[in-house]
């Protein structure tokens, strides 16, 4: 009987635990998106911000009146105290964290690039697949979220935005058998529910006859492993005649301002945008 009556406030401890590690789990996924250079500058910010109260002098209080009109400052003062070394060496680590994530990404998509053959693309893992992918529409120009299609996202792997519009990614890293017409209709759904401009469904393999009939009447893009191949191959020569970003080092990529006084005028402008707003004037 007791273990009965208990059950309900462990499963309520249990929901308010999972929900404060899903705030902490995309606390630390933001901090990882930032641009290394954003940690480090947000790190010393932190430092110069919370220094000058972490040293404030307090009088010893005469009276209880005292004692709680000093109990204020006193908190801010030790929690300054702690928080001027925590806060910025959470960002440094988030910092570090951001560039080697970065350097990652960079690797692997030239690591794939340089291999022969439509085979470099089973190698990796079917999450270096999904990071593959996405640094690939990195490239291309677009904002690129890693979902990760197994958790509770709904089988969404990718979300990519460019000028305003919201696109969904599936990838299907599928070695022995064609990608049939079940996650064309699937993904199809997805990009209704979530009222996305268009969807991209990305294979390592092939695409049964199925699927590709009804790709083109959903206005599905399938991208097939060889077409993959020759992207992330364009992608990897052209960088390497790219300008590098001054902030961050990424490729850069040609973009047209929408306001001020160059409206119109090509410039060059991050690959990283926006997590990253480094730009270079076009020759």
């Amino acid at each position: 009987m007791v273990y009965h009556r208990s059950a309900a406030p462990c499963k309520g401890i249990e929901a308010v635990v999972r929900s404060h590690g899903g705030l902490w789990r995309r606390a630390i996924g933001g901090l990882l998106r930032l641009p290394w250079w954003l940690g480090v500058a947000l790190a010393a910010a932190a430092y110069l911000w919370l220094h000058p109260y972490a040293q404030m002098a307090g009088s010893v209080p005469r009276n209880s009146e005292g004692w709680r009109a000093a109990i204020p400052p006193l908190l801010l003062q030790k929690g300054a105290l702690w928080g001027q070394y925590l806060l910025p060496l959470t960002f440094a680590l988030g910092a570090c964290f951001s560039w080697l994530a970065r350097r990652r990404r960079a690797r692997l998509l030239a690591g794939v690039a340089a291999a022969s053959g439509r085979e470099a693309l089973f190698a990796p893992s079917w999450r270096e697949f999904e990071l593959l992918v996405g640094e690939l529409f990195r490239r291309q120009g677009y904002r690129v979220r890693e979902l990760g299609g197994a958790g509770p996202d709904g089988g969404i792997d990718l979300e990519l935005r460019r000028a305003g519009a919201l696109y969904l990614v599936q990838c299907k890293q599928w070695r022995s058998q064609r990608v049939g017409v079940k996650p064309v209709r699937e993904l199809a759904g997805l990009v209704a529910t979530h009222r996305a401009a268009g969807g991209f469904l990305v294979a390592a393999g092939e695409y049964t006859a199925e699927a590709e009939a009804f790709a083109r009447q959903a206005g599905i893009v399938l991208l097939r492993g060889s077409e993959l191949k020759q992207e992330i191959n364009a992608v990897a020569a052209a960088a390497e005649s790219l300008p590098r970003c001054p902030r961050c080092g990424s490729p850069m990529v040609q973009r047209t301002a929408r306001q001020g006084a160059l409206q119109g005028q090509p410039f060059w402008g991050c690959s990283r945008f926006p997590e990253c707003r480094g730009t270079r004037p076009m020759a």
